[in-house]
């Protein structure tokens, strides 16, 4: 077998896996469908350098595609560990030139991406199928994720101050009815995963971004202006905060310069494309 240049390639992976993580996104409510401080759904990378420390975990999902096979792999002694990476390496190697170009890694760690995806949605599905039937009802989501399990339970909700709770479980049942594509009141695994991780779904984007223009249009007109996109957390910030924020809303957001986001405008900030440039 070749001898591939490991430790290149490991840092390699850090480089890329960052830009394709910007657009891979996750739900499940578990982590409170995860937002950035402006409102964006927290990439699958923030916890990638978290603390300021680089967690080396993340580099072996992104390659691995398992949570599972990367805690195995940090248990291998190095001798094992550098083995199974090169067996690897010869996937990676589409046009089997004996070299790992920039295209090749982004196809893999995007391919990785899907499968903890599929492998996150799984084991949620486990967690909620209560009756172990292989579908999960409306009933049993909110059974186990909100502890409600008849009538009453959701009249609690209903209280001035659970507001946040009563938010989440209207967007929930939202993206529930949108994921139960044949319309049978339970979700299969597939449909569970376009439910847990609606960003990678294409027919789930328009509940998205209709949810996001509930929580962030107030003037109702379909656009999200400045004032709409920072929100109550610029009352307590600096000038140099608000400026910042500005040149950001103008230079990565507002791509026609109008001074608001349009529709398009406001799915490229909230679900980023996994697209990434590599030039």
């Amino acid at each position: 077998m070749r001898s591939w240049g490991v430790p290149a390639v490991v840092c390699a992976v850090v480089m890329v896996v960052v830009g394709c993580a910007e657009g891979h996104t996750h739900h499940l409510h578990n982590t409170n469908k995860e937002r950035e401080a402006d409102g964006a759904r927290s990439p699958r990378d923030h916890q990638h350098y978290e603390g300021g420390e680089h967690h080396v975990e993340f580099d072996h999902e992104a390659i691995l595609g398992s949570t599972k096979d990367a805690e195995e792999y940090d248990q291998l002694a190095p001798p094992e560990a550098k083995r199974r990476l090169e067996v690897l390496l010869l996937k990676m190697d589409r046009n089997n030139d004996k070299t790992i170009d920039r295209t090749e890694l982004h196809s893999w760690i995007l391919r990785s991406f899907r499968m903890l995806s599929e492998e996150e949605s799984a084991d949620r599905m486990d967690e909620v199928d209560e009756d172990e039937d292989g579908y999960v009802t409306w009933a049993e989501y909110i059974s186990e994720t909100y502890g409600i399990n008849d009538p009453d339970d959701q009249k609690l909700l209903e209280k001035e101050d659970q507001a946040e709770e009563q938010r989440l479980l209207r967007e929930d049942r939202q993206l529930f009815n949108a994921a139960d594509v044949n319309i049978d009141g339970r979700l299969d695994e597939g449909e569970f995963l376009a439910f847990s991780h609606p960003e990678e779904q294409p027919h789930m984007l328009p509940v998205i971004l209709q949810q996001t223009l509930e929580e962030k249009d107030s003037n109702g007109d379909g656009n999200i202006d400045f004032q709409e996109y920072i929100g109550d957390k610029g009352q307590d910030k600096d000038r140099d905060w608000l400026l910042t924020e500005k040149d950001k809303f103008d230079q990565e957001h507002d791509k026609d310069h109008n001074g608001v986001l349009d529709r398009e405008e406001i799915l490229a900030w909230v679900v980023p494309t996994n697209e990434y440039d590599l030039t």
